[in-house]
């Protein structure tokens, strides 16, 4: 597989919205729809934490403190990831990551991060 991409965040203000785009070079239809991906989020000083996750299945799961405002979706035609993020709080600040299991070996990929900064 290729390398997985992320797009979007930026500087948003509280209570404002954005979405975060991912996608992974080079990787046909049938291994997207087969892998888990998920979004990462990792603050200046704290560990590394997961906020979204949807399986091949088209099961999500959520952090409990995102839960009721972020949403994860998958757009299978396009190969792409999203992260919806509404209701956006200062403790959201991070650097978002997306990363993918592929289905067929197991195989991780993480992206490099895009940053959201949440300030008025």
């Amino acid at each position: 597989q290729g390398q997985v991409v992320e797009s979007g965040g930026g500087l948003v203000q509280p209570g404002g919205s954005t979405r975060l785009s991912c996608t992974m070079s080079r990787i046909i239809t049938s291994v997207f729809n087969g892998a888990t991906w998920a979004w990462y989020r990792q603050a200046p000083g704290k560990q590394r934490e997961l906020v979204a996750s949807i399986t091949s299945g088209g099961n999500t799961n959520y952090a409990d403190s995102v839960k009721g405002r972020f949403t994860i979706s998958r757009d299978s035609p396009r190969k792409k990831v999203y992260l919806q993020m509404n209701s956006l709080i200062p403790e959201d600040t991070a650097a978002y990551y997306c990363y993918s299991r592929m289905g067929y070996n197991n195989a991780d990929y993480w992206g490099q991060g895009t940053q959201v900064t949440v300030s008025s």
